[in-house]
């Protein structure tokens, strides 16, 4: 069987698109679309449905692709071992929620980097949990971490902490609340106040009400800005009430620059996953990062 096709085959499999394969491949549509074609005539089977949106594999698709996918990877493992004469210095690639992985992961993963000759390079971005997932199954990232458990066989996922949220607003809002007010009262108690969120559909604050409140949030963002740390900055200067983890408020609440309005008796919790594609966890690089993370994450609870 050509490991060209094959090549074609999982990273369609991966983007869920030939048209998104074709992009990251540097081929045309309907190269990627003749080789699928050439690969499911051999073995005479079909491997995707094509649908009004994309592909989904089928069963054959899927049983091939989990076969495949880790041999591949490690053959594009050995081919760039290979490239690097003089260093054996790998980079990993990792991706994962911005204010995450800059206050947790980052932190903890620069301790590899150093000169010990087992260290790596690292190279980090930010993105969705859709997009960092997406990432990973096309080839970009090595490891990524998610709120989002992925499906499918291609992506293999291990809990990695649990983040606890907090209702908190600066000093001044628990004032004009008075004492026990959302205690007695509940989330009515919070309508018609203004909300800080990272965006218009009020994520943080939506899973906070159901858990705590068994609500839904009757109101809607003051001030929406997609970054947790600005969040937490406009509501220590008393732009309203947010939802914001634990980790990250910590320190303004230690300080006072913000209160929890209510400590619930089993607070809302997300968890964080570690992700990588299967059978890379073979490659020394992101086995020990991945080791190194699960370590670190014992603390971070």
């Amino acid at each position: 069987m050509d490991l060209a096709l094959l090549r074609t085959f999982v990273t369609v499999h991966r983007a869920g698109s030939f048209t998104r394969a074709a992009a990251l491949l540097g081929l045309s549509q309907p190269a990627v679309t003749s080789q699928i074609r050439t690969l499911e005539r051999q073995l005479g089977r079909p491997l995707f449905l094509r649908q009004a949106r994309g592909v989904t594999p089928t069963s054959i698709g899927d049983e091939l692709a989990h076969k495949a996918a880790p041999h591949l990877d490690a053959l594009v493992e050995i081919a760039e071992s290979g490239i690097a004469e003089e260093s054996s210095v790998r980079t990993l690639h990792l991706a994962g929620p911005p204010e995450f992985t800059a206050e947790r992961a980052l932190p903890a993963l620069t301790a590899l980097t150093g000169e010990d000759g087992q260290g790596f390079t690292l190279r980090a971005s930010f993105g969705t949990a859709e997009e960092t997932l997406e990432g990973l199954a096309a080839g970009h990232h090595d490891l990524a971490i998610s709120a989002a458990r992925p499906r499918g066989r291609l992506l293999t996922a291990t809990a990695l902490c649990d983040e606890e949220h907090v209702l908190v607003a600066a000093p001044s809002w628990q004032q004009k609340l008075g004492a026990g007010a959302i205690r007695r009262h509940g989330a009515l108690a919070l309508e018609g106040l203004p909300v800080v969120e990272v965006h218009e559909s009020l994520p943080l604050v939506a899973r906070y009400w159901a858990a705590v409140f068994d609500t839904r949030p009757a109101t809607a963002g003051t001030v929406v800005v997609p970054d947790l740390r600005a969040v937490l900055a406009c509501a220590a200067a008393g732009a309203g009430f947010a939802v914001l983890p634990r980790y990250l408020c910590q320190g303004a609440l230690e300080r006072g620059d913000v209160v929890a309005l209510l400590e619930p008796p089993v607070p809302p919790l997300r968890t964080y996953f570690l992700v990588v594609r299967t059978g890379t966890l073979a490659m020394p690089h992101i086995a020990r990062a991945h080791e190194w993370l699960l370590g670190a994450a014992t603390d971070w609870c």
